[in-house]
C-alpha cells in the first residue's frame, strides 16, 4: 500500500510534470553532438510520480540531456535489471557506462551534482 504523504503528492507531481522545466544550458550543435554521444552511456531508473525521480528529470531537461529513462513500475524487467546491477531496487538511479566498468549511482541529489559536474 501506498503511503498517504505519496497519495496527496500525486496531484501535485502531475502538475508539475505537465508544467516541466525548460531548458537553460545552451550548447553549439557541435558541443550539443558530443553530450549527445555521452549520454548514451548512462540510463536513468525511476519510478513514476516519485517526488526525487522528478528532481533529477528537472534537472537533465534543464541541462538539455537525452537520457535513456527506464520505471521501474510500470515494467517489471527494468526492476530486476536495477536490482541485478545496482544490488537494490531504490530510486532514482543513474546507471553510468564507462570505458573501465559501469556505476550505478543512488540517490537525487549525487545524481543531480554528477550531471552538473559533467554537462555543466
Amino acid at each position: 500500500m501506498r503511503p498517504l504523504w505519496k497519495a496527496l503528492l500525486a496531484p501535485l507531481i502531475w502538475v508539475a510534470e505537465r508544467l516541466g522545466t525548460t531548458q537553460e544550458v545552451h550548447r553549439d550543435p557541435e558541443a550539443q553532438a558530443w553530450v549527445d554521444r555521452d549520454c548514451e552511456a548512462l540510463t536513468l531508473y525511476l519510478a513514476w510520480r516519485c517526488p526525487y525521480g522528478m528532481r533529477v528529470k528537472r534537472e537533465v531537461t534543464r541541462l538539455g540531456l537525452d537520457i535513456a529513462e527506464r520505471d521501474v513500475r510500470l515494467d517489471p524487467e527494468h526492476r530486476r535489471a536495477l536490482e541485478a546491477g545496482g544490488g537494490k531496487a531504490q530510486t532514482p538511479c543513474l546507471h553510468i557506462r564507462e570505458a573501465d566498468g559501469e556505476r550505478w549511482l543512488y540517490e537525487s541529489a549525487a545524481i543531480i551534482r554528477y550531471l552538473r559536474t559533467r554537462f555543466s
